[in-house]
């Protein structure tokens, strides 16, 4: 026979197990994958070793699960036993209940701080541009070069004193504008992010 056969010892050696074991699973082989040698001892092919290769692995998972299952049971008795850890499990079955609830918070509180810095965000934009606006009009009005008061009556007739005066009162107003828009944004100054969780 140029197939490779096996004795049920070495099988037994091979994968770890009891001869038994492997004799057990041997004698409920269908006929035909039952070998004998000449001496009368029992032989394994290939096919037979797969198929009892198969049946100890499933027995074997089957008894690491009754092992857990044991062992879980084992500890679940000593667990009742214990006050810690029943307090550890009664912390960690209320964490489960609330997990939701503070996740749930926490994407509230995230969503509100966006929409703050957003705000923020878009309210300095328009500062910036009421500032550079007030800056070219300021330097627009410089560029006049308005005379002093002294003399500026003195030149110039009744027109242009109309003018100068409708400019002075704009400047005026601008700087008005201009300190009315730095008292706004120092009473909208956000507070400082740790203070959004106080109540």
């Amino acid at each position: 026979m140029s197939e490779n056969l096996k004795t049920i010892k070495e099988l037994a050696d091979e994968l770890s197990v009891t001869k038994q074991n492997i004799q057990y699973h041997y004698q409920r082989l269908p006929k035909e994958l039952q070998l004998k040698s000449s001496n009368g001892s029992n032989l394994i092919n290939s096919k037979a070793e797969k198929i009892i290769l198969g049946k100890v692995e499933s027995s074997s998972k089957s008894n690491t699960k009754d092992q857990q299952i044991s062992s879980k049971e084992n500890f679940e008795d000593e667990k009742l036993d214990n006050p810690f850890i029943n307090r550890l499990i009664k912390e960690v079955e209320y964490l489960k209940i609330d997990k939701d609830k503070i996740i749930s918070t926490k994407d509230q509180q995230i969503e509100k701080l966006t929409n703050l810095l957003d705000q923020q965000q878009r309210l300095a934009l328009q500062d910036k541009k009421l500032l550079d606006e007030y800056k070219s009009e300021i330097n627009d009005l410089k560029a006049l070069k308005m005379p002093t008061q002294e003399t500026q009556f003195k030149h110039l007739d009744n027109q242009y004193k109309d003018e100068v005066n409708a400019l002075k009162e704009k400047l005026e107003n601008l700087q008005e504008q201009i300190k009315d828009q730095k008292r706004i944004e120092e009473q909208e100054k956000p507070r400082k992010w740790w203070g959004l969780w106080r109540k």
